[in-house]
């Protein structure tokens, strides 16, 4: 967790400031995960090309990082790019989704140094084309040694291929170590995920409506509180990152157990006559 003298509160706007001050900094989320959804149809209600959308959606990423890491958000991760993205649209717009993706390393990574933010990748990334891996791990490199908000981009990600690739994994391990598959656990499992040494998601913010997960991070997501906006990612900002955490921080968070609200418990339930149908 941070310490409160990493924190850099001054320099939220004065209207991050004010949603800012409403939140109980201690009960912030530790890791906070978005679908940025809506590019295209950003782009589209305002007659202009889908690249313009994606543009601006890239732009959103900076800004909605830096306040994250301004507030001591701790983990960051986006989905930018799903692998079903990479078989079904069109080639022109994957190859450009690409140029964008080494142009952003390339234009932000003294911003991320200057934030203290950490790059970290997930996704089957050796499938991106070798030039965008460079940079990718140039990137990397440069900022491994901040120790503010890890930001980790989803790319050629998809949550059932991470499956599958933790399956093959684990099955190798089983092999290798003659380990009895009525011995797996759910920790064997994380083990070998590609989040493996990130905490699961507390929130889960999905921008332009949609009421679906889309392949995202699905294991890990099995007790992560859900928040969507109709608002499209391009017009996303640090501001409506807080406004989600306020929302996330009046939900009662209970792990399958009981709310305080919901009654009082029968000490001894086998006392209890259940009535006929």
């Amino acid at each position: 967790m941070y310490h409160s003298s990493t924190l850099r509160i001054h320099e939220l706007t004065p209207a991050e400031r004010a949603v800012y001050d409403t939140l109980k900094p201690g009960s912030l989320p530790e890791h906070v995960a978005i679908i940025m959804d809506g590019n295209g149809r950003w782009a589209g209600r305002r007659l202009l090309k889908r690249f313009q959308g994606h543009q601006q959606g890239a732009r959103s990423v900076q800004l909605v990082t830096e306040t994250a890491s301004r507030i001591g958000l701790p983990w960051l991760t986006l989905y930018a790019f799903s692998l079903e993205n990479n078989l079904r649209r069109p080639r022109a717009e994957v190859n450009f989704l690409m140029r964008l993706l080494r142009s952003y390393l390339e234009s932000n990574v003294q911003r991320m140094m200057d934030n203290n933010v950490r790059m970290r990748y997930i996704g089957r990334t050796h499938d991106l084309p070798p030039e965008v891996q460079e940079r990718m791990l140039w990137a990397e490199e440069t900022t491994a040694r901040n120790t503010g908000t890890t930001l980790t981009l989803a790319l050629n990600y998809g949550a059932r291929s991470e499956l599958v690739d933790a399956f093959r994994a684990l099955a190798a391990e089983i092999r290798h170590k003659h380990i009895s598959p009525d011995r797996i656990t759910e920790q064997d499992i994380h083990r070998h995920l590609y989040t493996a040494q990130m905490p699961d998601p507390d929130l889960l913010i999905r921008t332009s409506g949609e009421m679906r997960v889309s392949n995202f991070l699905l294991w890990q997501i099995a007790y992560t509180e859900i928040y969507v906006t109709d608002m499209f990612w391009p017009d996303f900002r640090g501001i409506h990152l807080l406004e989600a955490i306020a929302n996330y921080q009046r939900r009662e968070r209970r792990y399958g157990g009981l709310s305080e609200s919901v009654g009082e418990v029968e000490e001894n339930p086998e006392r209890i006559r259940i009535a006929a149908g």
